[in-house]
């Protein structure tokens, strides 16, 4: 409880799935959330609901992949809290279909949101960590940022990109700033939803029906990392439904 306790926690795509749930647990050990995500509504909602039990919490809206929202929304946080202890990035899209079908626009899309989308986080609150002397990055990878599968090759592509960026973030920083990946399987979300061709879409869907696990299976693997003593540095989590094969 207490390496969690009074941490300011920043989270990207905190509107639902994912995010919405590590700021609702990281807020029920103690921790002060500010929540970013497109949708100012669902953020309201999350964080009355974090408010009305007992948890700090405060919100502002951000595209990630427009570089001065990102800025904007890490400055907004550091107004709010005085500080950034963590920032998850977690804002995510998964646009399946195979490459034959060249849906190009979508592809540029998952390079915005799931590539550029980070990097904006990182360049934002990277230089409030080393003014600190401390921070941590979470970001949000896949099981498909280690194994590629048919229909996946782009959205692999982005996540496989995500963990090279952190762990040679990683090694550029390590010391006092701690950097995590965090790599998922089929999680109960939107995520599945970004899927534009019928036949992909639908293959999707079955699978998350049968095999998706609670998202706040991903909000405890985050909790974990950030409750580690500050000389730990837990470099990689990937966590699977025990019924995904692949």
């Amino acid at each position: 409880m207490s390496n969690i306790q009074g941490k300011v926690v920043v989270t990207t795509g905190a509107s639902s799935g994912l995010g919405e749930e590590t700021a609702r647990h990281l807020a029920s050990r103690g921790a002060k959330v500010f929540l970013g995500a497109r949708r100012t509504d669902r953020l309201a909602a999350v964080v009355a609901d974090i408010e009305r039990g007992g948890g700090q919490a405060s919100a502002r809206a951000v595209d990630v992949t427009k570089r001065a929202e990102v800025t904007a929304f890490i400055q907004a946080a550091v107004d709010r809290f005085g500080r950034i202890d963590v920032l998850v990035n977690n804002a995510g899209l998964m646009s399946l279909a195979p490459v034959a079908k060249t849906l190009v626009d979508e592809w540029d899309r998952m390079v915005d949101t799931n590539i550029k989308g980070v990097l904006y986080g990182i360049a934002a609150a990277l230089p409030v960590f080393q003014r600190q002397n401390s921070g941590h990055f979470i970001n949000i990878s896949s099981v498909a940022g280690h194994k590629v599968s048919m229909g996946a090759a782009v959205y692999a592509g982005t996540k496989f990109a995500v963990r090279a960026i952190s762990e040679g973030l990683r090694q550029e920083v390590g010391g006092s700033i701690r950097t995590t990946i965090i790599s998922p399987g089929a999680v109960q979300s939107e995520l599945p939803m970004g899927s534009s061709d019928p036949e992909t879409a639908a293959s999707v869907k079955e699978m998350y029906q049968q095999l998706a696990i609670p998202a706040d299976s991903v909000a405890r693997a985050i909790a974990f990392a950030i409750e580690q003593p500050a000389d730990v540095d837990i470099n990689e989590v990937l966590l699977r439904p025990t019924k995904q094969v692949l």
